[in-house]
């Protein structure tokens, strides 16, 4: 039996992942999805002030600690990747395996906007800078439908998606994350998500780079032909990858 902990992404919640989470606990595993502050059933916390990267890591290694989770397959998908590595970093003797779901890899010392497209870092960089560090993020114009296109899953299954949409707190988008190196010491495994052409509406793959880092480490790789969000498109396909993984 393993345990997994999921980080969900940008503009997203831990419902995101409960049916993969279901799937995992009907193999006899068990399986955490944690909101992040400020986003999911957690949108109401912190209004008016600003939600950093720091406190999204926060919420992991609280999850990690007040649950008494040890040897934990740690798994943080998109934005995810950038709370999960660091909460692996501070609680590196309670994971067993990182794996990032088709997301992003930070780099030491720099925040995810270094990781988007110019595009999406210039309407976060005009956003913060019109509103404040409490700004949180809508989904931009036209991404839902680039990620999730009409007529690719059932309409009711598209339209609960999207109702549950909550705009994402910025600052987390530039803070660095905080690194001790603790983290290199935790095995590492990438999920590729080959399908999708959502990177042609921001204007680049921010996870492309990512995918090559992994692979240029020799982490464990694996790719699976689904758009960005393999919870919405496979679920169970994703869950029998992370159960893989994790044995």
């Amino acid at each position: 039996m393993a345990t997994f902990v999921i980080v969900h992404g940008a503009w997203g919640g831990g419902w995101e992942w409960s049916p993969v989470a279901d799937i995992l606990r009907r193999h006899g595993h068990r399986a955490f999805t944690p909101t992040l502050t400020g986003m999911g059933e957690r949108a109401h916390l912190s209004p008016g002030e600003p939600v950093g990267l720091g406190t999204h890591i926060d919420d992991i290694v609280a999850v990690l600690e007040f649950e008494r989770l040890r040897d934990v397959v740690l798994c943080g998908a998109s934005y995810g990747g950038m709370s999960a590595t660091g909460a692996a970093d501070r609680a590196a003797d309670r994971v067993r395996l990182l794996v990032y779901v088709d997301g992003l890899v930070p780099v030491p010392g720099r925040p995810a906007i270094d990781l988007f497209p110019a595009g999406v870092a210039g309407l976060i960089r005009e956003g913060l800078a019109a509103h404040g560090p409490a700004w949180r993020l809508p989904m931009p114009a036209g991404l839902f439908e680039a990620l999730i296109p009409a007529g690719s899953v059932p309409e009711a299954v598209r339209q609960d998606y999207l109702d549950r949409i909550r705009a994402h707190p910025a600052a987390s988008f530039i803070e660095p994350v905080p690194l001790t190196g603790a983290v290199e010491s935790v095995p590492r495994a990438f999920v590729r998500c080959t399908a999708g052409a959502y990177a042609d509406h921001v204007g680049g793959d921010p996870v492309a780079a990512a995918a090559a880092r992994a692979r240029e480490a020799g982490w464990t790789y694996r790719e699976i032909n689904v758009p960005h969000d393999p919870q919405v498109f496979d679920a169970e396909g994703i869950a029998r990858l992370m159960i893989e993984l994790a044995d």
